[in-house]
């Protein structure tokens, strides 16, 4: 049985690592591409030579050209400047656009059946630009961040509550920016909703320092961003791609219609199968919940037109 081509774009912290946990995971043989070079040949090699007490039987290739990533399943976007302290996602815009659009070129020219997974930032914008270069279709453009974003959810929760991180379900929608959606009221431990647990003002609290969760590990390390859980959150996205185990999962989808909402990518539940994004989940939002889902997609919308494409 052929092994899966996974290539991934950008040997920065959050490629080199997602490198690292799908070889360790053997979701594939693997190229990571980078524009400087030495790294991404360097990064290959030391996550090469571990694979032998991984158990793990895997092509692990650095390159700094994108022939090399011909007839990829899957190219993961990280490219891109990282936050740093006082940034917004939104402030990366003009240079990722710029970065995302070079990678997405050599994309199409390369891999043109691939599936895309986008995740530099200002994310909901950056898998417009992937989408809008390469003009795949829509099923093969994703987003990472819901999954991320929900996570941190889960944790905080499961912090809070002194329980397992397993028990906890928690659900992350709308864009990737500080108006993003913890839905509390669908948030719960082992099917017991969260407000069994916590009164309000502290459901408030933990929906704060999710929304606050990236700046705050920015502002921590001072030099670049997260890069652990996001590249966790990747390979959520391509071991259920590659093992078409059609996981419900948060994802950056191109909304249609759903949920009012059309022309955007936007993060919702997404069955994500061999085909890439099979399915869009559509829950019921109360009114708030649908208004707020509405502002974020204005906002996306406005930073979609800024790239100018």
């Amino acid at each position: 049985m052929r092994r899966a081509k996974i290539s991934i774009i950008g040997a920065g912290n959050v490629g080199a690592t997602t490198a690292h946990i799908a070889a360790i995971k053997g979701l594939g043989d693997i190229t990571l591409l980078d524009i400087s070079e030495g790294i991404p040949q360097g990064k290959a090699l030391d996550i090469s030579q571990a694979m032998p007490l991984e158990g793990v039987d895997a092509v692990i290739k650095g390159t700094n050209k994108y022939s090399d990533t011909a007839g990829s399943d899957i190219c993961v976007i990280t490219a891109g400047i990282p936050r740093k302290p006082g940034m917004s996602r939104d402030d990366l815009l003009k240079t990722n656009t710029e970065i995302v659009s070079q990678v997405s070129k050599g994309i199409r020219e390369y891999s043109p059946d691939s599936i895309i997974i986008v995740v530099s930032n200002p994310l909901d914008a950056m898998v417009y630009v992937a989408h809008k270069v390469t003009g795949f279709s829509k099923e093969r453009v994703i987003g990472m961040a819901g999954i991320l974003d929900s996570a941190r959810f889960r944790h905080l929760i499961a912090s809070d509550l002194n329980v397992s991180e397993e028990s906890v379900s928690a659900l992350v929608l709308g864009g990737h920016g500080d108006q993003m959606m913890p839905m509390a009221r669908l948030a719960n431990v082992a099917g017991i909703p969260i407000s069994h647990f916590m009164d309000n003002k502290k459901i408030e609290k933990i929906i704060e320092s999710v929304r606050n969760g990236g700046i705050e590990i920015v502002n921590l390390l001072k030099t670049g961003s997260a890069y652990y859980a996001p590249a966790s959150s990747v390979c959520e996205m391509i071991e259920s791609i590659v093992k078409d185990k059609k996981k419900i999962l948060p994802c950056a989808a191109y909304l249609d219609g759903e949920y009012g909402t059309k022309g955007v990518f936007m993060g919702v539940p997404v069955k994500l199968g061999s085909k890439g994004a099979e399915e869009i989940i559509e829950i019921a939002l109360d009114e708030n919940e649908m208004e707020l889902f509405q502002t974020n997609a204005k906002n996306v919308k406005e930073l979609m037109v800024k790239t100018g494409l």
